[in-house]
């Protein structure tokens, strides 16, 4: 007969081995982060007030633009879409089309597990998973603190990461802070 101990050892042993961290997360340069939907974006058409303003990328992926109709922004980096809607505009919109095109806000991460208030934050360049967790009003007592499993916008799966303090996250991520076991 199994002693009920070694059971639990066995369990608890195999249940750690499970989301061994894969290594650190990776810094980001935001600038070629793609574009998804929920992003804010910021629009200025030089000497065209009508056309200037604050959009957000539909679910769909695209942008509405007056005069313009919709244009597809989803999986695009911003400097590409600059190009994109210059030439959009060139082509019988605007005559010497001049644009600005800025992120104002990007899509909102998500963290789970063991925070003291898990839920969607707002995302800000250079956020790192500590800073998320400060957010969220720390760790609970049962929290492993060095490990973070990652889910980002793109990817099916999540992945554990090492918790180091400069594990940074990307927008529309989903971190999950798991239980101690020892």
């Amino acid at each position: 007969m199994v002693k009920p101990f070694l059971v639990l050892f066995l369990s608890l042993f195999m249940a750690g081995c499970a989301a061994s961290p894969t290594g650190e997360l990776p810094r980001i340069d935001l600038v070629q982060q793609t574009l998804a939907p929920g992003d804010r974006l910021k629009l200025d058409v030089f000497r065209e007030k009508d056309m200037s303003g604050e959009y957000v990328i539909n679910d769909e992926g695209n942008l509405g633009l007056p005069l313009v109709g919709t244009v597809k922004a989803a999986g695009k980096t911003l400097p590409d879409l600059r190009r994109e809607l210059t030439d959009l505009l060139r082509e019988g919109y605007v005559r010497d089309a001049r644009i600005t095109l800025d992120v104002v806000g990007f899509r909102p991460i998500y963290i789970l597990g063991e925070v003291q208030k898990p839920g969607e934050y707002t995302f800000s360049e250079g956020m790192s998973v500590h800073a998320l967790v400060a957010k969220a009003g720390g760790f609970t007592y049962r929290a492993n603190q060095n490990v973070a499993h990652v889910r980002h916008a793109n990817e099916a799966a999540e992945r554990a990461y090492r918790l180091t303090s400069g594990a940074a996250i990307q927008p529309g991520d989903t971190v999950r802070i798991g239980p101690r076991f020892f």
